[in-house]
């Protein structure tokens, strides 16, 4: 297993992990304009620009990227593993790392957090502090998580 900072050659394929979960996993919970939404979030773009920022990182297992995380200040932005890698620690090994890197600047690390995810954040020690809404196509709304940790 290898953790290390993303670089450029890894957009598309972070990418590709990002869009691969959210299309595996995301339809048993959201509807499509929702899916859709999540899709446009964490779009190619959007995985650049956070790679020029110096904020994705990526796990590889047996040089495969299964998984990635990333992170603003104290706020978790991104945590997607594959769907076939899923249940093997790995989605914990990432969220160590970036708690391990934001406790060394905040005492906190906050994260908004998608249906499918909050029962993982609970079992790492999460607490919902608030519900937050966000107006999407067709007049559907997101309803999701605003989670916190304490780090010290």
């Amino acid at each position: 297993m290898n953790y290390r900072k993303a670089s450029m050659e890894d957009a598309e394929i972070i990418t590709d992990v990002v869009q691969q979960t959210k299309a595996g996993i995301y339809p048993k919970y959201y509807p499509k304009e929702i899916v859709e939404f999540f899709g446009q979030l964490h779009c190619y773009e959007h995985i650049i620009k956070d790679i020029k920022k110096n904020i994705v990182y990526v796990l590889e297992v047996n040089d495969i990227i299964v998984g990635t995380g990333s992170f603003e200040e104290n706020h978790i932005t991104r945590v997607y593993v594959l769907p076939q890698y899923q249940g093997k620690g790995y989605g914990y090994h990432i969220l160590k790392e970036l708690e391990k890197e934001i406790a060394r600047n905040y005492n906190n690390v906050i994260l908004d957090a998608s249906l499918p995810a909050c029962k993982f954040y609970e079992g790492n020690g999460y607490k919902t502090v608030r519900h937050e809404e966000w107006k999407c196509d067709n007049e559907m709304i997101l309803v999701y998580d605003v989670m916190e940790k304490q780090l010290k």
